[in-house]
């Protein structure tokens, strides 16, 4: 990878006035006693280092640069005193007849120190405040937006014995406004923004004041950012994936409820993961990054849009080990333990990976001006400067590529024009009819040239249409660099790079048509770099196993009906079998039968399910008309040595279709290898599937028991496969037939070995069938043994009959009625 940024140290401790207490500092303290914060005022001639382990008294040191004047500050608190959360530089009164700033050190309790540095005279305390309205009030985090103070305390119960779920949302977001003058502070009224809070991190920049879960922060909550934004009086609430599920509105002197706000999405909350955030930094201009315990890197934006940035991978960190992370411009650099990592946060693509000699610590600078400043880092040795220059210096514009954009323009019109002229480069320049080429290389010239080299900006459409593809073309960028990289690299860098370079261009073509050109360019990615094109299926398919050893994959739907999109217009069987270009699904499954020939029927059903669930089996569905397991079997048979694992993948791909003539298929075959006990698994578990699927399994087997013994230890297996509606003719006739063909009489006894039909053999089946038969004969019995149906006609009698003669026949007649009702019943 190619080298982007470079340390150059611009201090050693020399141009600070006790720059060797300094340096002695940092050179004895333990690993676990480094600095909790290491601050630069904004004069930037002062460096604070704060420590607040509880193995050591918690103290604040401050070491100035030479030329300043004045007394240090340094001050340390034994372990009654409680520790500092906070230290916060704040401007002074714009009424006074100078600017200045002061430093606000503020403790647990809510006392808090402002400090001033006054030339010549030094660190002198200007007043003392109290935060908290309360005695018992505890600040857990606090920040300033400006002279804004916005904080999270802790308001303990007076009731002990509440469950932990109550004692979870005893906080509130407090804030107040902070007026310092020349001779002292004026603190306004306390306003509550949130209560009923759970704990939260709090952390301002000028888009917003963003609270993040920590360790302290009720599970069952811990999954969202919340954003308080000032300016628009209202509360966002993101989430992962989802980004903004709710925005509640502020208004004058109310406050929120927490329990309120998130009562309507407690759904959505359950159903997602706890937030374990490992550390975050803001960024003034893009929002607030997030790194998790599992090595991914999130950003999450005012407006509470959620994306992905960077994923470290959960191998990379160890229990203990810290992430700093620190933006400058469009650029993330974290540091993990002693390396130290540059990500591009539009494209996401990591620009670089540097190994350190010891370990660092990033200096802060106050929020406003955070981004403006180079990147710097503290060493025992002295400070370091992080030069990025080096990124934007390979940002040329190719020097054909306005012709490869109109010459990929070319070959779409053409496509759909009616007219059979050819059509040319020229033809579609000329009199700039076709503005969609014109604007695209336009954009791609402005947007991969240098900063200095850039001729003027671009036209007001183009403008628009750059700002919605700027992840592309930092995507495009990212990898036409890195195709660069593997042409320099060496034999031993090829490898890494060619996987990279696959994956991505696997990507790039998933979200394209997959029309002949381009499944032949992925033909021959996958021919040329089998392993690395494994490795991008299994990426972005995520194939793996679960607990129970079942195959998944969480691909997308987009990405499976890429998959599963049959033949390819333009593309007959002839050019098939000469070029060897096969659709996407045939390529995969060549990828799995030399990889993973154990996931390969799996992945066939898992295919099967999607496509019943999306589309039907017709010629307009994925399949064309031919199911998924013949493709399967038909790419396998060209590569297939007719081996015995072959053999074993293609009795699987027959039964995972559950398709009763594949089924049959499947148990020929393992009939033509002998493998009677796996037969008989696969018969006793498909023949459930229906009743003639069970008939036809069934005289298949009782073939083979007329021809052989072989079967014979399965016999009770066997009979229980036997149909209800087999009688004995039946059986004795499908035996004949298969009875082994004898060109003279056989001898009465037969050789040993021989194959032996036997009476006693057939005798438990012949018994069963017989069985079977008695019980549909009862069913009928009381029909046949009962009078005769219908009843006799009853004697014709005048039409003027007397009502009792009627009646006696109404009651001789019903009972035999009932009876034989009663009895039909019985036998439906």
């Amino acid at each position: 990878m190619k080298r982007v940024a470079a340390l150059q140290q611009v201090s050693d401790w020399s141009d600070f006035v006790r720059g060797h207490c300094l340096r002695e500092l940092l050179d004895q303290r333990r690993p676990s006693e480094a600095p909790g914060r290491i601050v630069v005022s904004p004069d930037r001639h002062h460096l604070l280092l704060l420590w607040n382990q509880p193995a050591s008294q918690a103290r604040v040191v401050a070491f100035q640069r030479l030329g300043t004047v004045g007394a240090d500050l340094e001050r340390s608190w034994q372990p009654p005193q409680p520790p500092v959360v906070g230290l916060l530089f704040l401007e002074g009164c714009a009424a006074a007849a100078a600017a200045f700033w002061v430093l606000a050190v503020v403790w647990e309790q809510g006392r808090t120190e402002l400090w001033r540095f006054v030339p010549a005279a030094g660190w002198c305390l200007l007043q003392s405040l109290e935060l908290c309205c309360g005695a018992r009030a505890r600040i857990v985090s606090i920040c300033n937006r400006g002279n804004r103070l916005v904080w999270c305390e802790e308001r303990p119960p007076l009731n002990a014995q509440l469950t932990p779920e109550k004692r979870a949302f005893r906080y509130c977001i407090c804030t107040r406004e902070l007026q310092i003058g020349e001779k002292g502070a004026q603190l306004s009224p306390l306003r509550i923004v949130l209560h009923n809070s759970p704990a939260y991190e709090v952390l301002a920049s000028t888009s917003g004041v963003f609270l993040v879960p920590t360790p302290a922060t009720f599970s069952g909550v811990a999954k969202c950012v919340l954003i308080w934004r000032p300016e628009n009086t209202d509360i966002v609430v993101a989430v992962p994936s989802r980004g903004c599920i709710c925005t509640k509105a502020l208004h004058p002197g109310n406050e929120v409820d927490f329990k309120k706000l998130v009562l309507g999405y407690v759904g959505i909350l359950a159903s997602m993961e706890v937030l374990d955030i490992h550390s975050c930094t803001l960024s003034s201009s893009k929002g607030i990054l997030l790194a998790t315990s599992s090595g991914t890197v999130d950003l999450v934006q005012p407006n509470g849009l959620w994306r992905s940035v960077f994923d470290f991978g959960q191998s990379a960190l160890t229990p203990g080990k810290e992430i700093q992370l620190k933006v400058s411009g469009d650029m993330l650099v974290c540091l993990l333990g002693c390396i130290l990592y540059l990500v591009d946060l539009n494209s996401r693509q990591l620009l670089e990976k540097k190994l350190l000699s010891t370990e660092m610590f990033f200096l802060d600078f106050p929020t406003e001006e955070e981004e403006a400043v180079a990147v710097q880092l503290l060493a025992p040795n002295g400070i370091y400067h992080l030069d990025l220059s080096g990124t934007d210096k390979d940002c040329q514009p190719e020097p054909t590529l306005v012709e490869m954009v109109f010459e990929e323009a070319c070959k779409y019109y053409q496509r759909r024009s009616l007219s059979s002229s050819k059509l040319t480069v020229e033809k579609l320049k000329k009199g700039g009819m076709f503005q969609a080429p014109i604007a695209l290389s336009s954009i791609l010239c402005h947007s991969l040239a240098s900063k200095d080299k850039r001729t003027g900006a671009l036209p007001e459409p183009y403008a628009k249409l750059l700002g919605t593809m700027q992840l592309e073309l930092q995507s495009f960028q990212s990898l036409e660099f890195l195709k660069s990289c593997v042409v320099r690299a060496s034999e031993s860098e090829v490898d890494s790079y060619s996987e990279e370079l696959v994956d991505q261009e696997f990507s790039r073509l998933l979200c394209l048509d997959l029309n002949r050109e381009n499944l032949a360019y992925m033909n021959a990615i996958f021919g040329s770099f089998p392993v690395a094109s494994w490795k991008a299926i299994q990426n972005h398919l995520q194939l793996q196993q679960n607990g129970d050893g079942l195959l998944v994959a969480r691909a997308t739907p987009d990405v499976w009906k890429k998959i599963l999109g049959g033949p390819v217009p333009g593309l007959c069987k002839q050019e098939v079998s000469l070029n060897g270009v096969v659709p996407l699904f045939e390529l995969i499954c060549l990828s799995l039968h030399q990889f993973k020939p154990k996931w390969l029927p799996s992945f066939v059903e898992l295919s099967q399910q999607y496509v019943g669930t999306s589309w039907a089996y017709n010629k307009e569905g994925p399949e064309c008309g031919m199911p998924l397991y013949k493709r399967a079997l038909a790419v396998l048979t060209r590569r297939s040595n007719c081996s015995v694992a072959y053999t074993e993948i293609e009795i699987e791909l027959l039964l995972c279709s559950h398709r009763p003539k594949a089924i049959l298929q499947a148990i020929h075959l393992l009939i033509r290898h002998r493998r009677w006990q796996r037969v008989m698994d696969v018969a006793e578990k498909f023949s459930k599937l229906s009743p003639l699927l069970n008939k036809e399994i069934f005289i298949i087997l009782l073939g083979e028991f007329a021809q052989h013994r072989a079967l014979d230890p399965y016999l009770d297996t066997l009979w229980e496969l036997c149909p209800a509606d087999l009688s004995a003719p039946d059986i004795l006739s499908i035996i004949q037939q298969h009875l082994p063909q004898t060109e003279f009489d056989p001898p009465p006894f037969l050789p040993d070995g021989a194959p032996q039909l036997t009476v006693s053999l057939l005798k438990p089946l012949l018994h069963r069938v017989a069985h079977c038969a008695a019980g549909q004969d009862e069913i009928y019995a009381d029909v046949l043994q009962g009078p005769a149906f219908p009843p006799p006609t009853p004697p014709r009698h005048q039409q003027v009959a007397s009502k009792a003669a009627a009646q006696e026949y109404v009651q001789r007649t019903e009972p035999l009625q009932n009876h034989t009702q009663g009895t039909l019943f019985e036998g439906v």
